[in-house]
Protein backbone atom coordinates (compact mmCIF):
# COMPACT_ATOMS: atom_id res chain seq x y z
CA UNK A 1 0.00 0.00 0.00
CA UNK A 2 1.38 3.32 -1.05
CA UNK A 3 1.61 5.91 1.79
CA UNK A 4 -0.36 9.14 1.62
CA UNK A 5 2.12 11.79 0.54
CA UNK A 6 0.14 14.65 1.97
CA UNK A 7 -0.03 13.17 5.42
CA UNK A 8 3.56 12.14 5.29
CA UNK A 9 4.68 15.56 4.16
CA UNK A 10 2.73 17.27 7.02
CA UNK A 11 4.27 14.97 9.60
CA UNK A 12 7.70 15.58 8.18
CA UNK A 13 7.24 19.36 8.41
CA UNK A 14 6.02 19.10 11.98
CA UNK A 15 8.94 16.91 12.92
CA UNK A 16 11.37 19.30 11.26
CA UNK A 17 9.88 22.44 13.06
CA UNK A 18 9.96 20.92 16.55
CA UNK A 19 13.47 22.21 17.35
CA UNK A 20 12.50 25.75 16.38
CA UNK A 21 9.43 25.74 18.62
CA UNK A 22 11.50 24.39 21.47
CA UNK A 23 14.10 27.09 20.96
CA UNK A 24 11.43 29.85 20.98
CA UNK A 25 9.83 28.36 24.07
CA UNK A 26 13.18 28.28 25.84
CA UNK A 27 13.89 31.90 24.89
CA UNK A 28 10.51 33.07 26.17
CA UNK A 29 10.98 31.20 29.41
CA UNK A 30 14.39 32.84 29.91
CA UNK A 31 12.91 36.30 29.20
CA UNK A 32 10.08 35.79 31.67
CA UNK A 33 12.58 34.59 34.25
CA UNK A 34 14.77 37.68 33.76
CA UNK A 35 11.72 39.98 33.88
CA UNK A 36 10.64 38.46 37.16
CA UNK A 37 14.16 38.83 38.48
CA UNK A 38 14.23 42.51 37.49
CA UNK A 39 10.82 43.01 39.09
CA UNK A 40 11.98 41.40 42.31
CA UNK A 41 15.13 43.52 42.31
CA UNK A 42 13.17 46.76 41.81
CA UNK A 43 10.71 45.75 44.51
CA UNK A 44 13.61 45.14 46.87
CA UNK A 45 15.18 48.50 46.09
CA UNK A 46 11.90 50.35 46.59
CA UNK A 47 11.39 48.59 49.87
CA UNK A 48 14.88 49.53 51.04
CA UNK A 49 14.33 53.14 49.99
CA UNK A 50 11.06 53.28 51.92
CA UNK A 51 12.76 51.78 54.97
CA UNK A 52 15.51 54.41 54.72
CA UNK A 53 12.99 57.28 54.44
CA UNK A 54 11.07 55.87 57.40
CA UNK A 55 14.26 55.71 59.44
CA UNK A 56 15.19 59.33 58.60
CA UNK A 57 11.69 60.51 59.42
CA UNK A 58 11.81 58.65 62.73
CA UNK A 59 15.14 60.26 63.63
CA UNK A 60 13.84 63.70 62.70
CA UNK A 61 10.79 63.25 64.90
CA UNK A 62 12.91 61.95 67.77
CA UNK A 63 15.25 64.98 67.55
CA UNK A 64 12.40 67.49 67.59
CA UNK A 65 10.99 68.42 70.99
CA UNK A 66 7.66 66.75 71.53
CA UNK A 67 4.61 68.92 71.68
CA UNK A 68 3.31 69.21 75.19
CA UNK A 69 -0.41 68.58 75.02
CA UNK A 70 -0.65 68.89 78.77
CA UNK A 71 0.93 72.31 78.61
CA UNK A 72 -1.56 73.30 75.95
CA UNK A 73 -4.44 72.14 78.06
CA UNK A 74 -3.16 73.96 81.13
CA UNK A 75 -2.16 77.16 79.29
CA UNK A 76 -4.00 80.13 80.84
CA UNK A 77 -5.53 81.33 77.62
CA UNK A 78 -6.75 77.79 76.76
CA UNK A 79 -8.40 77.32 80.17
CA UNK A 80 -10.00 80.78 80.01
CA UNK A 81 -11.35 80.20 76.52
CA UNK A 82 -12.64 76.72 77.48
CA UNK A 83 -14.47 78.19 80.51
CA UNK A 84 -16.00 80.87 78.31
CA UNK A 85 -17.29 78.31 75.81
CA UNK A 86 -18.68 75.97 78.44
CA UNK A 87 -20.32 78.42 80.87
CA UNK A 88 -20.04 81.88 79.38
CA UNK A 89 -17.64 82.96 82.14
CA UNK A 90 -15.40 85.62 80.61
CA UNK A 91 -13.57 86.63 83.80
CA UNK A 92 -10.56 84.57 82.78
CA UNK A 93 -10.41 86.25 79.38
CA UNK A 94 -10.68 89.73 80.89
CA UNK A 95 -7.76 89.16 83.24
CA UNK A 96 -5.57 87.49 80.64
CA UNK A 97 -2.37 89.38 79.73
CA UNK A 98 -1.61 88.83 76.06
CA UNK A 99 2.06 88.67 75.12
CA UNK A 100 2.60 89.81 71.55
CA UNK A 101 5.70 88.86 69.55
CA UNK A 102 4.72 89.96 66.08
CA UNK A 103 7.39 90.80 63.49
CA UNK A 104 7.85 94.43 62.58
CA UNK A 105 10.43 96.63 60.86
CA UNK A 106 10.68 99.22 63.63
CA UNK A 107 12.90 97.01 65.80
CA UNK A 108 15.93 95.51 64.10
CA UNK A 109 15.75 92.18 66.00
CA UNK A 110 12.02 91.75 65.33
CA UNK A 111 12.27 92.04 61.57
CA UNK A 112 14.19 95.20 60.82
CA UNK A 113 17.18 93.21 59.61
CA UNK A 114 14.96 91.49 57.07
CA UNK A 115 14.17 94.71 55.23
CA UNK A 116 16.91 95.24 52.64
CA UNK A 117 17.42 98.94 51.85
CA UNK A 118 18.05 100.06 48.30
CA UNK A 119 21.21 102.08 47.78
CA UNK A 120 21.38 104.90 45.27
CA UNK A 121 23.56 104.18 42.25
CA UNK A 122 25.10 107.65 42.46
CA UNK A 123 26.58 109.81 45.20
CA UNK A 124 24.99 113.16 45.82
CA UNK A 125 27.54 115.86 46.48
CA UNK A 126 27.11 119.19 48.19
CA UNK A 127 26.95 121.80 45.48
CA UNK A 128 29.64 124.44 45.53
CA UNK A 129 29.90 127.58 43.51
CA UNK A 130 32.41 127.35 40.69
CA UNK A 131 31.67 130.73 39.11
CA UNK A 132 35.02 132.25 38.23
CA UNK A 133 36.34 135.34 36.52
CA UNK A 134 37.62 132.82 33.99
CA UNK A 135 34.26 133.49 32.31
CA UNK A 136 35.20 137.12 31.59
CA UNK A 137 39.02 137.06 31.72
CA UNK A 138 41.49 136.46 28.93
CA UNK A 139 42.36 132.74 28.90
CA UNK A 140 45.37 131.50 26.94
CA UNK A 141 46.66 127.96 26.41
CA UNK A 142 50.42 127.55 26.78
CA UNK A 143 52.93 124.69 26.67
CA UNK A 144 55.65 126.49 28.64
CA UNK A 145 56.21 127.11 32.34
CA UNK A 146 55.09 130.76 32.18
CA UNK A 147 53.35 133.27 29.96
CA UNK A 148 54.67 136.77 29.41
CA UNK A 149 52.38 139.70 28.63
CA UNK A 150 53.97 142.74 26.96
CA UNK A 151 52.13 145.93 27.86
CA UNK A 152 52.62 149.37 26.33
CA UNK A 153 51.10 151.72 28.89
CA UNK A 154 53.18 154.82 28.12
CA UNK A 155 52.49 157.65 25.76
CA UNK A 156 54.58 158.70 22.81
CA UNK A 157 55.46 162.39 22.78
CA UNK A 158 54.07 164.68 20.10
CA UNK A 159 53.68 168.35 19.38
CA UNK A 160 52.66 170.87 16.77
CA UNK A 161 55.30 171.83 14.25
CA UNK A 162 55.62 174.87 12.03
CA UNK A 163 56.81 174.85 8.48
CA UNK A 164 60.28 176.26 9.15
CA UNK A 165 60.93 175.44 12.80
CA UNK A 166 63.23 172.59 13.76
CA UNK A 167 61.61 169.42 15.09
CA UNK A 168 62.38 168.51 18.68
CA UNK A 169 62.86 165.01 19.97
CA UNK A 170 59.77 163.50 21.66
CA UNK A 171 59.49 160.84 24.33
CA UNK A 172 59.38 157.15 23.45
CA UNK A 173 56.76 154.81 25.01
CA UNK A 174 57.98 152.22 27.49
CA UNK A 175 57.05 148.56 27.32
CA UNK A 176 56.51 146.52 30.46
CA UNK A 177 56.60 142.74 30.66
CA UNK A 178 54.28 140.95 33.06
CA UNK A 179 55.30 137.35 33.62
CA UNK A 180 52.55 134.90 34.65
CA UNK A 181 54.07 131.66 35.99
CA UNK A 182 52.07 128.44 35.96
CA UNK A 183 51.43 126.69 39.25
CA UNK A 184 50.31 123.14 39.85
CA UNK A 185 47.01 122.12 41.36
CA UNK A 186 47.12 118.54 42.60
CA UNK A 187 45.02 115.97 44.41
CA UNK A 188 45.69 112.33 45.29
CA UNK A 189 42.72 110.45 46.77
CA UNK A 190 42.82 106.68 47.16
CA UNK A 191 40.29 103.88 47.12
CA UNK A 192 40.63 100.15 47.77
CA UNK A 193 40.65 97.85 44.79
CA UNK A 194 37.84 95.80 46.30
CA UNK A 195 35.66 98.89 46.56
CA UNK A 196 36.38 99.76 42.93
CA UNK A 197 35.45 96.20 41.89
CA UNK A 198 32.32 95.75 44.02
CA UNK A 199 30.76 99.21 44.22
CA UNK A 200 27.35 99.61 42.64
CA UNK A 201 28.37 102.80 40.88
CA UNK A 202 31.40 104.26 39.12
CA UNK A 203 33.81 105.22 41.92
CA UNK A 204 36.49 106.38 39.49
CA UNK A 205 34.08 108.63 37.63
CA UNK A 206 32.80 110.09 40.90
CA UNK A 207 36.34 110.84 42.10
CA UNK A 208 37.27 112.42 38.77
CA UNK A 209 34.21 114.66 38.93
CA UNK A 210 34.96 115.69 42.50
CA UNK A 211 38.58 116.47 41.63
CA UNK A 212 37.57 118.62 38.66
CA UNK A 213 35.02 120.49 40.79
CA UNK A 214 37.55 121.07 43.57
CA UNK A 215 40.14 122.34 41.10
CA UNK A 216 37.61 124.77 39.62
CA UNK A 217 36.75 126.18 43.05
CA UNK A 218 40.41 126.42 44.09
CA UNK A 219 41.45 128.34 41.00
CA UNK A 220 38.38 130.60 41.21
CA UNK A 221 39.40 131.62 44.73
CA UNK A 222 43.00 132.19 43.64
CA UNK A 223 42.02 134.44 40.73
CA UNK A 224 40.36 136.78 43.24
CA UNK A 225 42.41 136.52 46.45
CA UNK A 226 45.50 134.45 45.58
CA UNK A 227 48.74 135.79 47.04
CA UNK A 228 50.98 134.50 44.24
CA UNK A 229 52.83 132.05 46.53
CA UNK A 230 52.57 128.70 44.69
CA UNK A 231 49.23 129.85 43.32
CA UNK A 232 47.92 132.49 40.87
CA UNK A 233 47.87 136.08 42.07
CA UNK A 234 44.36 137.46 42.45
CA UNK A 235 43.47 140.97 41.36
CA UNK A 236 42.53 141.91 44.95
CA UNK A 237 46.06 140.98 46.09
CA UNK A 238 47.51 144.01 44.32
CA UNK A 239 47.73 147.36 46.16
CA UNK A 240 44.69 149.62 45.79
CA UNK A 241 44.85 153.42 45.87
CA UNK A 242 42.32 156.19 45.55
CA UNK A 243 41.47 156.52 41.90
CA UNK A 244 42.50 160.17 41.93
CA UNK A 245 46.06 159.07 42.78
CA UNK A 246 46.12 155.97 40.60
CA UNK A 247 49.39 154.82 39.04
CA UNK A 248 50.47 151.76 37.09
CA UNK A 249 51.04 148.72 39.30
CA UNK A 250 48.00 149.37 41.52
CA UNK A 251 44.23 149.32 41.17
CA UNK A 252 42.16 152.45 41.62
CA UNK A 253 39.20 152.48 43.97
CA UNK A 254 36.16 154.66 44.64
CA UNK A 255 34.93 155.02 48.24
CA UNK A 256 31.27 154.77 49.23
CA UNK A 257 31.66 157.50 51.87
CA UNK A 258 30.44 155.24 54.70
CA UNK A 259 32.48 152.60 56.50
CA UNK A 260 31.04 149.16 55.75
CA UNK A 261 27.94 150.36 53.90
CA UNK A 262 26.48 152.47 51.13
CA UNK A 263 25.44 156.03 51.73
CA UNK A 264 22.06 156.23 53.44
CA UNK A 265 20.85 159.10 51.24
CA UNK A 266 22.36 158.29 47.84
CA UNK A 267 23.41 154.66 47.82
CA UNK A 268 23.38 154.37 44.03
CA UNK A 269 25.82 157.25 43.61
CA UNK A 270 28.77 155.08 44.59
CA UNK A 271 27.95 152.55 41.87
CA UNK A 272 27.64 155.32 39.29
CA UNK A 273 30.98 156.78 40.40
CA UNK A 274 32.60 153.35 40.09
CA UNK A 275 31.38 152.91 36.53
CA UNK A 276 32.61 156.26 35.36
CA UNK A 277 35.95 155.93 37.13
CA UNK A 278 36.82 153.52 34.33
CA UNK A 279 37.94 155.04 31.07
CA UNK A 280 35.54 154.88 28.16
CA UNK A 281 37.55 152.39 26.07
CA UNK A 282 37.43 149.89 28.92
CA UNK A 283 33.90 150.74 30.01
CA UNK A 284 32.43 149.50 26.73
CA UNK A 285 33.24 145.88 27.72
CA UNK A 286 32.89 146.34 31.48
CA UNK A 287 31.45 143.78 33.92
CA UNK A 288 30.60 143.88 37.62
CA UNK A 289 31.99 141.20 39.96
CA UNK A 290 30.49 140.63 43.44
CA UNK A 291 29.20 137.85 45.66
CA UNK A 292 25.59 136.93 46.40
CA UNK A 293 25.27 138.95 49.62
CA UNK A 294 26.50 142.09 47.93
CA UNK A 295 24.21 141.46 44.96
CA UNK A 296 21.27 141.22 47.36
CA UNK A 297 22.05 144.71 48.67
CA UNK A 298 22.70 146.24 45.25
CA UNK A 299 19.56 144.72 43.77
CA UNK A 300 17.40 147.00 45.95
CA UNK A 301 18.96 150.21 44.65
CA UNK A 302 16.91 152.68 42.65
CA UNK A 303 17.77 155.80 40.72
CA UNK A 304 16.31 159.27 41.33
CA UNK A 305 13.21 158.35 39.30
CA UNK A 306 12.52 155.20 41.36
CA UNK A 307 13.75 152.74 38.75
CA UNK A 308 15.82 149.74 39.85
CA UNK A 309 19.44 149.79 38.72
CA UNK A 310 19.41 145.99 38.59
CA UNK A 311 17.69 144.08 35.79
CA UNK A 312 17.52 140.33 35.31
CA UNK A 313 18.57 138.65 32.10
CA UNK A 314 15.85 138.50 29.48
CA UNK A 315 16.97 135.16 28.02
CA UNK A 316 18.05 131.88 29.59
CA UNK A 317 21.74 131.91 30.43
CA UNK A 318 22.05 135.67 30.06
CA UNK A 319 23.60 137.34 33.13
CA UNK A 320 21.82 139.94 35.23
CA UNK A 321 22.73 143.54 34.49
CA UNK A 322 23.51 146.51 36.68
CA UNK A 323 23.25 149.88 34.92
CA UNK A 324 23.25 147.92 31.69
CA UNK A 325 26.49 146.02 32.42
CA UNK A 326 26.60 142.25 33.09
CA UNK A 327 27.10 141.01 36.65
CA UNK A 328 29.25 137.98 37.52
CA UNK A 329 28.37 136.43 40.88
CA UNK A 330 31.69 135.20 42.30
CA UNK A 331 31.33 133.91 45.85
CA UNK A 332 35.03 134.45 46.53
CA UNK A 333 34.55 138.22 46.54
CA UNK A 334 34.49 139.66 50.10
CA UNK A 335 31.27 140.63 51.87
CA UNK A 336 30.35 144.23 52.52
CA UNK A 337 32.32 145.32 55.58
CA UNK A 338 34.50 148.19 56.66
CA UNK A 339 37.41 148.84 54.24
CA UNK A 340 36.61 145.86 52.00
CA UNK A 341 36.56 145.89 48.22
CA UNK A 342 33.28 144.05 47.75
CA UNK A 343 32.55 145.18 44.17
CA UNK A 344 34.85 145.28 41.17
CA UNK A 345 34.08 146.75 37.77
CA UNK A 346 36.19 146.61 34.67
CA UNK A 347 37.11 145.06 31.37
CA UNK A 348 38.49 141.81 32.75
CA UNK A 349 39.33 140.47 29.32
CA UNK A 350 41.95 143.21 29.12
CA UNK A 351 42.65 143.45 32.82
CA UNK A 352 43.24 139.83 33.90
CA UNK A 353 44.99 137.00 32.03
CA UNK A 354 44.76 133.30 32.86
CA UNK A 355 47.43 130.99 31.43
CA UNK A 356 47.02 127.23 31.66
CA UNK A 357 48.05 123.90 30.27
CA UNK A 358 45.16 122.56 28.18
CA UNK A 359 44.69 119.26 29.99
CA UNK A 360 43.81 117.84 33.39
CA UNK A 361 46.03 114.82 33.94
CA UNK A 362 44.97 111.86 36.07
CA UNK A 363 47.43 109.06 36.86
CA UNK A 364 46.01 105.77 38.17
CA UNK A 365 48.54 104.08 40.45
CA UNK A 366 47.58 100.57 41.69
CA UNK A 367 51.09 99.67 42.92
CA UNK A 368 52.35 102.28 45.42
CA UNK A 369 49.72 101.76 48.13
CA UNK A 370 48.47 98.19 47.77
CA UNK A 371 45.69 97.11 48.21
CA UNK A 372 44.59 100.69 47.51
CA UNK A 373 44.61 102.52 44.19
CA UNK A 374 45.94 106.08 44.13
CA UNK A 375 44.52 108.66 41.73
CA UNK A 376 47.03 111.45 41.19
CA UNK A 377 45.45 114.39 39.39
CA UNK A 378 47.27 117.58 38.42
CA UNK A 379 46.59 120.74 36.51
CA UNK A 380 48.88 123.69 35.79
CA UNK A 381 47.40 127.17 35.75
CA UNK A 382 48.46 130.74 36.50
CA UNK A 383 46.86 134.17 36.50
CA UNK A 384 47.62 137.82 37.17
CA UNK A 385 46.54 141.34 36.33
CA UNK A 386 47.70 142.26 32.85
CA UNK A 387 46.30 145.82 32.63
CA UNK A 388 45.99 147.81 35.86
CA UNK A 389 43.95 150.50 34.16
CA UNK A 390 41.17 148.09 33.18
CA UNK A 391 39.84 147.26 36.69
CA UNK A 392 38.36 149.56 39.36
CA UNK A 393 37.19 148.69 42.87
CA UNK A 394 34.47 149.98 45.19
CA UNK A 395 35.77 150.43 48.73
CA UNK A 396 33.27 150.47 51.57
CA UNK A 397 35.00 153.18 53.55
CA UNK A 398 34.82 156.91 54.21
CA UNK A 399 37.72 157.56 51.86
Amino acid sequence: MTPDKSVFGERTAMSDGAPIVAEVHSALSEFVKEAKGFQNEMTSRIQKQEERLTMLQTKSIQNRPALSYAAQETAPHVKAFDAYLRSGDDDGLRGLVVETKGLNTAVAAEGGYLVDPQTSDTIRSILGSTASIRMIANVVQVEATSFDVLVDHGEIGSGWASETANLTETSTPQIDRISIPLYELSAMPKASQRLLDDAAFDIEGWLAGRIADRFARAEAAAFVNGDGADKPKGFLAHPAVNNENWAWGSLGYVATGVAGDFSATAAADAVVDLVYALEAEYRANGSFVMNSKTAGAVRKMKDADGRFLWSDGLAAGEPARLMGYPVLIAEDMPDIAADTYAIAFGDFHQGYTIAERPDLRVLRDPFSAKPHVLFYASKRVGGDVSDFAAIKLLKFAVS
